[in-house]
């Protein structure tokens, strides 16, 4: 089953609960219809706002220290909160159900090709904010489905591979960056081990637990296990220091990890440190909100253009001397 046919299932049972709530009151408590709509939508919307809250505290129980740089105010962690369960909804109740998988190029850019790889459980919808700002600045991207939705991440290489060789033959583009929020950071990782990291110019991971969650022991499937961690200072899976071990001081170069101290889904969120990559991270942020939240985004765009920059850079440099022969 994919995660597009599991969430319009998910939203039918919300809908039948909310009907369920609703017509009850009006017959045990004879509400009025807009009475018993409101009462049947909330009580569901509560239920998800609890679930989200659920996932911080969780997280909060293997959180790793959180820098003083990065402390948030009790008003800025309801902000966050907020942030995140709204996040969450308009992405699982609206653009992942409603998403299908897409290319779009744009001829004549500097920019190299960009491919979108989501993380556990979700799809290509999960990019609806990333998107658009790709389109806007003219940079050819793709969307990719990783499936099946609780599978092997090792499986998840020929996908790739076959995407990103698609991608780059129709961009005209030798190299591409990798965007990847949570697990496809991992699946991302895995596949340069199998076909190599020649093809990547920049790999962006957003939230990615390099080093395993404890959350993931609540998860379901092979990739969740693959995930797993045992306590703060626990270790990690052996399917994850494997990977580590097969990566050189070259790969782990073009990989940039950009997270939060606060991430309610990573745990320890120090996991996503990675030895040898660029590691930026941020504060008052969600694990579904990193790849949504304007700051993180702004992260993102920068790491592209800084490759536009730098191939433009010895081009320029040509000219310069020819014009001076």
């Amino acid at each position: 089953m994919s995660s597009r046919t599991l969430l319009r299932l998910i939203l039918l049972l919300q809908a039948l609960a909310a009907l369920g709530i609703g017509a009850a009151a009006m017959h045990w408590r004879e509400v009025g219809a807009w009475q018993a709509a409101a009462l049947g939508v909330g009580s569901v919307a509560l239920v998800r706002l609890l679930i989200n809250a659920n996932n911080f505290l969780m997280a909060a129980r293997s959180a790793s220290p959180t820098p003083p740089a990065y402390r948030i105010t009790p008003g800025q962690a309801l902000r966050m909160a907020w942030e995140e369960f709204s996040t969450s909804m308009l992405t699982t109740s609206w653009h992942m159900p409603r998403a299908q998988a897409r290319t779009v190029i744009h001829p004549d850019t500097a920019h190299p090709p960009v491919l979108l790889l989501h993380g556990y459980g979700c799809n290509s919808g999960y990019w609806a904010s990333l998107a658009p700002m790709l389109d806007a600045a003219s940079i050819s991207h793709a969307t990719l489905d990783l499936e099946p939705l609780t599978g092997d991440i090792d499986a998840y290489a020929e996908r790739i591979e076959a995407a990103a060789r698609q991608l780059c033959a129709q961009a005209g583009a030798r190299q591409l960056v990798i965007v990847a929020h949570s697990m496809g950071g991992l699946a991302a990782r895995a596949w340069m081990r199998v076909h190599g990291a020649e093809r990547v110019a920049r790999l962006v991971t957003l939230g990615t637990p390099h080093h395993g969650t404890c959350l993931a022991a609540f998860g379901i499937g092979i990739n969740a296990g693959q995930m797993r961690r045992t306590g703060v200072a626990g270790p990690e899976c052996a399917w994850l220091s494997v990977l580590a071990g097969v990566e050189d001081a070259a790969v782990r170069a073009r990989i940039t990890s950009l997270y939060s101290h606060h991430d309610n889904i990573i745990a320890p969120q120090t996991s996503s440190e990675l030895p040898g990559a660029r590691n930026r991270a941020f504060g008052g942020i969600g694990h579904v909100a990193l790849g949504h939240n304007r700051r993180v985004l702004a992260a993102v765009m920068g790491e592209i253009d800084a490759l536009r920059i730098e191939r433009a850079a010895p081009v320029a440099m040509q000219h310069h001397e020819d014009a001076h022969r």
